[in-house]
């Protein structure tokens, strides 16, 4: 407990100021440094991800939508999940902003997850073999990806 390996952080900055999250998340990154530590850093909020993360995962009712390098995912999103939170995140510098994706529908419940892409419902791409087949991630273009169209998106 003294010099752990690995540190699970959920939302530990999200109840905070702006500026208190910068000192937060700089004295969680000098510790990792110092201590060779890996966090596993759950949040919601993804300019704090961007901030922190080397590796990124997204998630959607529990399952990976999306895995790979924060380069890789914030550059070029393939997930259509991926795509809209990203579109969702505000951008200071207009010219940074993503065009917005409405996602329309209600969301599953966790407890009855719909058959085949638990995105499905919600997806803009959705296809008849989304509703009847999971995807399971796959490699693509630097990352794993669970969309059965990711590559035509």
């Amino acid at each position: 407990m003294l010099r752990p390996g690995v540190v699970v952080a959920d939302e530990p900055v999200s109840a905070l100021d702006v500026s208190i999250q910068a000192q937060v998340l700089n004295l969680m990154m000098d510790l990792q440094e110092e201590f060779d530590l890996a966090y596993v850093f759950i949040s919601h909020d993804l300019s704090v991800v961007r901030h922190i993360a080397d590796e990124v995962v997204v998630m959607y009712l529990g399952r990976p939508a999306e895995q790979g390098p924060k380069e890789t995912i914030f550059a070029k999103p393939m997930h259509p999940y991926t795509r809209a939170l990203l579109a969702a995140t505000p951008r200071v510098n207009p010219a940074d902003r993503q065009e917005r994706m409405v996602l329309s529908g209600e969301l599953p419940s966790p407890l009855d997850p719909p058959s085949g892409c638990a995105f499905h419902r919600r997806c803009p791409f959705a296809t008849e073999r989304c509703a009847e087949e999971r995807p399971e991630p796959r490699p693509l273009d630097g990352r794993t990806v669970a969309c059965h169209h990711a590559e035509s998106l």
